[in-house]
């Protein structure tokens, strides 16, 4: 019975992990309607930019945050007024190219001036774990759940409790509408991709401490998120939450009776039999065409 709950409560703990990775990605989709494939990219250059503060500096990694997070909403800004702008209005094919474009040129740059070899910053508490009730839980991963918990909070209070979430909300349900109140589509799409750009200084600093990474690894994490908010229904923040910590139970629970070597199938066939039975997510909604089809 320890076993169980010490998998559940490690499966919560990864779930909100992922639940803070995947927050951004569903934010853009939900205002801009744009697939940002390169958020796996930019979560591994914060993972690289972090391990090296910390290689040279000794600054705990996750506290690196603090500095990850506005550099990275200054870059989401300028990428969106120089280039995804430019796409404005476009089909949603035209954003996964022209941010799968973007990724490319990450990964070139992170492999040209660090190199291709996996790295993982290892602070002091490293392979530390707190001890309660029998269960040992890794101090790492506590530290980083808690950390997405005051970062999707802090996103929920903006989101629901500030103007400027009101008109990211307004936006993201009906453009016409918001422009007819003085919603700017625009700066609200440039506001709206730069915080979900931010949420990668977060969740890179996070991970450059769970998991090893290299350069080419943002493959395997956008792939990762993008089914997280597949499952929770696309553009959903509540469904990224639940759908995070439906799969993050899911591959703990996987990796403990079965081995680690099923953990990434079940993800996936997890996903596969949700969506059978759910076609639009959980959180999703039946737009007009599919209830005719």
């Amino acid at each position: 019975m320890t076993q169980l709950v010490q998998a559940l409560v490690l499966g919560v703990l990864v779930g909100g992990v992922y639940a803070l990775m995947a927050s951004g990605l569903t934010l853009i989709f939900g205002v801009m309607h744009v697939v940002n494939v390169a958020h796996g990219a930019f979560l591994i250059m914060v993972a690289t930019l972090t391990w090296w503060l910390w290689s040279r500096t000794g600054l705990d990694p996750i506290l690196a945050a603090l500095i990850m997070t506005p550099l990275m909403f200054g870059l989401g800004w300028v990428l969106h007024r120089t280039v995804l702008s430019r796409i404005r209005g476009s089909s949603v094919s035209m954003s996964v190219l022209l941010t799968f474009g973007i990724a490319l040129v990450v990964e070139g740059v992170l492999n040209v001036t660090g190199g291709n070899v996996f790295r993982s910053a290892t602070p002091e508490y490293f392979d530390e774990s707190f001890v309660i009730a029998g269960m040992a839980l890794p101090k790492p991963h506590v530290f980083g759940f808690l950390t997405a918990v005051v970062v999707l909070g802090l996103l929920h209070v903006v989101l629901t409790r500030t103007w400027t979430g009101r008109a990211i909300r307004a936006t993201s349900q009906n453009h016409t509408g918001a422009a007819l109140v003085g919603v700017s589509a625009a700066s609200t799409a440039a506001l709206a991709f730069a915080i979900g750009i931010a949420t990668t200084g977060v969740g890179g600093s996070v991970l450059s401490v769970l998991y090893p990474f290299f350069p080419a690894s943002h493959y395997d994490w956008i792939s990762r998120l993008l089914g997280i908010i597949v499952l929770g229904g696309m553009g959903s923040l509540p469904g990224a939450l639940v759908g995070a910590l439906v799969l993050g139970l899911a591959e703990t629970l996987t990796a403990t009776y079965l081995g680690l070597q099923w953990s990434t199938l079940v993800f996936y066939v997890v996903i596969m039999g949700v969506l059978l039975v759910r076609p639009q997510g959980i959180f999703g909604t039946r737009l007009r065409e599919d209830v005719a089809t």
